[in-house]
């Protein structure tokens, strides 16, 4: 069986992202619908796969990482509607067999993602 997994890297600072919430959404014809809210531990990972056994399933996905009250937290100074609030990243799974994992690379400017194992 696959899963789903993601950890956040803080490119500014070269730290793990810890303590940023991340929402997992399956995106479907009727819309977004919301599966789990979770927050990243000390070394920027979420404590189990965000899907894993029957729920994870062939489809479109959306996570969104708050990232700016991260980096607030942090001491950086952003602007009263910050250049990346909430980060976006919508992909695919597209084999139930598969590990899929949706890395964040960030700073307040600035983001990335690839597939990684």
């Amino acid at each position: 069986m696959g899963k789903l997994t993601t950890h956040v890297l803080d490119t500014a600072n070269g730290l793990p992202g810890c303590d940023i919430q991340v929402e997992l959404f399956r995106i479907t014809e009727q819309g977004a619908q919301k599966i789990k809210t979770v927050a990243t531990n000390f070394d920027g990972r979420t404590d189990s796969p965000l899907l894993e056994g029957a729920d994870f399933e062939v489809g479109k996905y959306e996570l969104i990482f708050h990232t700016a009250n991260y980096f607030k937290q942090k001491g950086v100074t952003l602007d009263e509607v910050p250049f990346l609030d909430d980060i976006s990243i919508r992909f695919g799974i597209n084999n139930q067999d598969s590990h899929y994992h949706v890395p964040l690379l960030c700073s307040p400017y600035s983001f990335s993602t690839y597939r990684g194992s």
